[in-house]
């Protein structure tokens, strides 16, 4: 099942100034941004765990972004 709403979605391409927006373009929107997510936690774990910490810190989402966006 789908992490973010369709409506969220919608929401947020409005905000970039769309105004009419599909359904199919919603849903791969949403896939695009959940598997970018996936990915991003997945680095921010790794960076967690080399610090020898418990806890992911907003540091290590900034960080993991940047390292996905090369």
């Amino acid at each position: 099942m789908a992490e973010f709403s369709l409506s969220a979605i919608e929401r947020l391409l409005k905000k970039s100034g769309c105004k009419r927006i599909s359904v199919e373009a919603c849903e791969e929107l949403r896939d695009i941004l959940e598997k970018k997510a996936v990915n991003v936690g997945k680095t921010a774990c790794k960076l967690m765990i080399h610090a020898k910490r418990r806890t992911i810190l907003k540091e290590d989402i900034k960080l993991a972004n940047e390292t996905e966006e090369k």
